[in-house]
């Protein structure tokens, strides 16, 4: 059995929604955050030396980081390679550029703008706020906006009349895509609503409501 080390409101999600998907059987080991830094446990350390979630644990492999967990997962279990496309076909290379788009394009950008709202809600001495402040609206203003709103737009038209990033059929790099638009989108504040109607089919899939049952509901992020 597979066991899926998973932190709440996490890409654990993304994990969780494919092995539902592929319908393997699995359990989750739902893991609590701590209080002040938001990171998951020490303990996680001993699956993983880098104490990160997700984690997977099959048989004798132990595997980090969504990306190569969910690559590993559709090579050894996904036999009809129904979401993967065939190696050299247009779709194929679609799906080679989504898959990595999520996490070395558009996630570290809604990372920075977590950790900027943070920085904001710190506590910190009466006359170093309005200068932290000043410097990371400086940073959102003259930076991180114009390259989410870039970075929106762009998967805002690639989604113009589908229903999946490949079309008609979902696939691994709906897996990955999946966190960071939710994220998006619970933060979004101009119109995105090819975005939005992936996002809610998303939430709509059967496999996806299965995964919420286990970890519970993927909040506002």
């Amino acid at each position: 059995m597979i066991t899926l080390y998973a932190l709440k409101q996490s890409r654990a999600y993304r994990i969780a929604w494919l092995l539902e998907i592929l319908q393997l059987d699995y359990q989750a080991e739902i893991l609590t955050r701590h209080p002040d830094t938001l990171l998951a446990p020490e303990s996680l350390r001993h699956i993983h030396p880098l104490g990160k979630s997700p984690i997977i644990q099959d048989d004798e492999v132990v595997l980090a980081e969504s990306g190569a967990i969910v690559e590993y997962l559709l090579e050894r279990y996904d036999t009809q390679h129904t979401l993967k496309p065939r190696v050299g076909s247009e779709k194929w290379r679609d799906y080679l550029y989504w898959l990595h788009y999520a996490e070395g394009s558009l996630m570290p950008l809604l990372v920075m703008s977590l950790v900027f709202r943070r920085i904001d809600d710190s506590p910190m001495p009466f006359l170093v706020k309005p200068v932290a402040r000043k410097i990371t609206a400086n940073v959102r203003q003259s930076f991180l906006h114009p390259q989410l709103e870039l970075h929106l737009n762009h998967v805002e038209r690639a989604l113009e009349q589908k229903t999946w990033l490949l079309g008609d059929d979902l696939s691994g790099a709906d897996i990955m895509m999946s966190f960071p638009l939710q994220a998006a989108v619970s933060r979004a504040t101009g119109q995105l609503p090819n975005i939005a109607a992936y996002v809610a089919r998303i939430t709509k899939h059967p496999a996806y409501q299965r995964a919420e049952t286990k970890l519970g509901q993927l909040d506002k992020l």
